[in-house]
C-alpha cells in the first residue's frame, strides 16, 4: 500500500474534480493506486448520481449551438436543483459541449444522452458533475434545425453567458439570399416569438 500524500489527493483532484475528501478516501480504499481510486470514484459517483436522481432539478439553462457553416443549430435545457449550481462554470461548460453535440442528433433527448462528449457519454458526463456538485442534474429538452439553403439563427433571451440563457428561440430560414442578412431576420423573428407567451 502506497502513503497517501497530499501530492496524490491533489493529483486525483485535478484528474477527476470530485472533492478532497472524496480524493483521499478514495486513494486510502484503493490502496493508493490513482487508477483504481479513479475506478472508485466513478463507481461511487454513479451512486451519488441515483440516489439525487429523484429530487426535483427545475433551475437550469438552455445552451445553444451553431454549426459552422449557419446551416444547422441545436439547442438544449439543462436542468439543476438550484440556481446556484446552475451558474456554476462547470454546468454551463457541460451544457454549451451537450449543446454541440445536440447538432448531431436529431432532437432526441434519448439519443443525445449516448452521444459522445468528452470521451464519454452525455449521460455520463451529467453523473460525473452530479457526483462532483452534490445536485440533481436532468437534460430535460433537445431541438435541432437544419436547412438545405439560408440559415439557422437563434435568439437568446436573459442570457446568463454566451449561447447560454432562460429562453432560446431557434429560427429556420430557408432562401439563397445574403446568409448574414437570412440570419439576421430569423434572429429578430426570434426574438419576437420569445416574448410570445
Amino acid at each position: 500500500m502506497a502513503e497517501i500524500t497530499a501530492a496524490l489527493v491533489k493529483q486525483l483532484r485535478e484528474t477527476t474534480g470530485a472533492g478532497m475528501m472524496d480524493c483521499k478516501n478514495a486513494l486510502t480504499e484503493a490502496g493508493g493506486d490513482i487508477e483504481a481510486a479513479i475506478d472508485v470514484l466513478k463507481t461511487k459517483g454513479l451512486a451519488k448520481a441515483a440516489k439525487k436522481a429523484s429530487r426535483v432539478a427545475a433551475e437550469g439553462v438552455v445552451a445553444v449551438a451553431t454549426s459552422a457553416d449557419g446551416k444547422t443549430a441545436a439547442a438544449i435545457e439543462l436542468n439543476a436543483e438550484t440556481d446556484f449550481v446552475a451558474r456554476n462554470d462547470g454546468f454551463q461548460a457541460l451544457a454549451r459541449a451537450i449543446a454541440q453535440a445536440a447538432l448531431t442528433v436529431d432532437g432526441d433527448v434519448e439519443a443525445l444522452k449516448n452521444a459522445i462528449i468528452d470521451g464519454v457519454t452525455v449521460d455520463a458526463a451529467i453523473a460525473k458533475l452530479v457526483g462532483t456538485v452534490g445536485e440533481n442534474m436532468v437534460l430535460r429538452r433537445a431541438a435541432r434545425f437544419s436547412v438545405e439553403e439560408g440559415r439557422v439563427a437563434n435568439y437568446v433571451h436573459g442570457a446568463v453567458a454566451p449561447d447560454l440563457g432562460r429562453i432560446v428561440v431557434l429560427v429556420a430560414v430557408e432562401g439563397t439570399g445574403d446568409g448574414g442578412q437570412l440570419k439576421d431576420m430569423g434572429r429578430k423573428i426570434g426574438m419576437h416569438a420569445a416574448a410570445m407567451s
